[in-house]
């Protein structure tokens, strides 16, 4: 990764784009929407028997989505797993960068 777009992927902030819940244990689940046409959204999803399908995302994930308020940037994010997670979630920035071009490009976060 270069210096530029790591310069970059600090300086992002991210927000939720999708319904999601914390378990009992405090994963986080998000609920992707099994139709994404607007019309068949506004017209159909409301009456399917299971609308969502559910994606549990582990520790480290789910610590990283509840972060992904509006108002931390990913460097302060990083800092904060870095801190809870320690040699766990190295190398850091790689793995940040992996997740989140996945959750944005399934539309899960926006990025500002």
């Amino acid at each position: 990764m270069s210096n530029n777009s790591l310069l970059n992927l600090l300086d992002i902030i991210p927000g939720h784009n999708i319904k999601w819940e914390q378990d009992s244990e405090g994963q986080v689940i998000l609920f992707e929407p099994k139709l994404k046409n607007p019309l068949f959204v506004k017209y159909i999803l409301s009456r399917m028997k299971r609308p969502y399908y559910k994606i549990t995302l582990d520790d480290i994930g789910s610590f990283f989505w509840k972060n992904c308020n509006g108002s931390h940037t990913v460097k302060k994010i990083a800092e904060l797993q870095k801190e809870r997670f320690g040699d766990k979630v190295e190398p850091l920035y790689d793995r940040i960068a992996t997740f989140l071009k996945a959750l944005e490009r399934n539309g899960f976060l926006k990025l500002s």
